[in-house]
């Protein structure tokens, strides 16, 4: 559960099944129950039917924590910082060494860490370009490229396809953030 919307969505799942939700946030839901009533299978059936899971284990969790994360620095904040900081970010908000999550990531995930901010990156740009707001040169520049040539080869070798063709296109290509491998 990483956005907004799918927050809410479960909330009111939730509270049609009978479960008192005391808080709702991307990534947690605080719930309470009567366990005679309501059993933690049910619960678990609730999420499981919107796509999402019930985390279980720690290191799922921190997995969580980690796709949290990087979609606030990529997506919820103008964040002109380099990768490096969003390292350093990562590290201060779940602490652990970038390591330990970049290695926690690949071993629970079919991609690294590094290639997973690369992702929410390029879906950060298409979703600034589909804005209208900025030029290619701003965008480079909001995102930490350091240079539009650079910014446009990488666009490419995720997409397929130029960042003028992206501008001429019927936007298919946009993926949703639970779903960018």
């Amino acid at each position: 559960m990483i956005c907004t919307c799918c927050s809410k969505l479960l909330k009111i799942e939730l509270e049609q099944a009978g479960i008192q939700v005391d808080k709702s946030r991307a990534g947690v839901v605080d719930v309470q129950f009567d366990p005679l009533k309501i059993s933690l299978k049910k619960i678990e059936a609730i999420i499981e039917s919107l796509g999402m899971e019930l985390i279980k284990s720690r290191e799922h969790k921190v997995i969580e924590q980690i796709k949290t994360a990087v979609i606030e620095i990529i997506h919820h904040s103008n964040n002109v910082d380099s990768i490096v900081r969003k390292s350093e970010y990562l590290v201060e908000k779940l602490g652990l060494s970038y390591q330990q999550l970049s290695k926690l990531f690949s071993k629970h995930e079919e991609i690294t860490l590094e290639r997973y901010i690369i992702l929410n990156k390029i879906e950060r740009i298409k979703e600034l370009i589909d804005s209208d707001e900025y030029s290619l040169s701003e965008i480079a520049y909001i995102m930490d490229y350091s240079s539009v040539q650079y910014l446009s080869n990488q666009f490419k070798k995720e997409t397929g396809i130029s960042v003028s063709d992206y501008k001429k296109s019927d936007k298919s290509i946009k993926r949703t953030l639970d779903n960018l491998y």
